[in-house]
């Protein structure tokens, strides 16, 4: 499949989401990281964005609670190209009533190549790189043959 590139500004836009059992790691890892989350846009679901504005003093961008929309919503942003970067703070030995959400979310940040961190290993990892202090061109698979496919209807459903 060819290329594309979706360009990602010097000043991001990361979605910041935790479980429950994750939630004081995040924040945590957030506070930590203050002066460098403070250059960026954020946005987080539910409680998560309640419990980091009122912990690290500046604005989130809330959206839904998980379980009530919001991991969809920053699928959407996702798509849309808005967010540039997940830090999912998952538990991944917890059932969740909400995991089809969950991994719709995990997929749709693969299908639009955005960076991923599942654990404060890996948050911290990409929040150390000189990528998120600068611009950068992020590759993505050109899907415009996927969106103008012909699709075969059948004659008798195509009403």
């Amino acid at each position: 499949m060819p290329r594309s590139t979706r360009s990602m500004n010097a000043t991001k836009h990361v979605a910041l989401v935790a479980h429950d059992n994750k939630k004081p790691d995040l924040l945590e890892w957030a506070e930590y990281n203050s002066e460098q989350l403070a250059q960026h846009e954020l946005y987080a679901t539910g409680t998560t964005g309640r419990l980091l504005q009122e912990r690290l003093g500046f604005t989130i961008n809330r959206l839904q609670s998980g379980p009530l929309g919001g991991d969809q919503q920053i699928g959407a942003r996702i798509a849309e190209g808005t967010i540039d970067a997940l830090i999912f703070f998952w538990d991944p030995l917890e059932p969740m009533p909400h995991d089809p959400d969950v991994k719709a979310l995990l997929r749709i940040a693969v299908v639009w190549n955005i960076p991923i961190a599942c654990n404060r290993a890996s948050a911290d990892f990409i929040f150390s790189s000189p990528l998120m202090r600068e611009a950068y061109d992020r590759p993505v698979e050109d899907l415009s043959d996927y969106q103008n496919r012909d699709v075969l209807m059948d004659p008798a459903s195509a009403e």
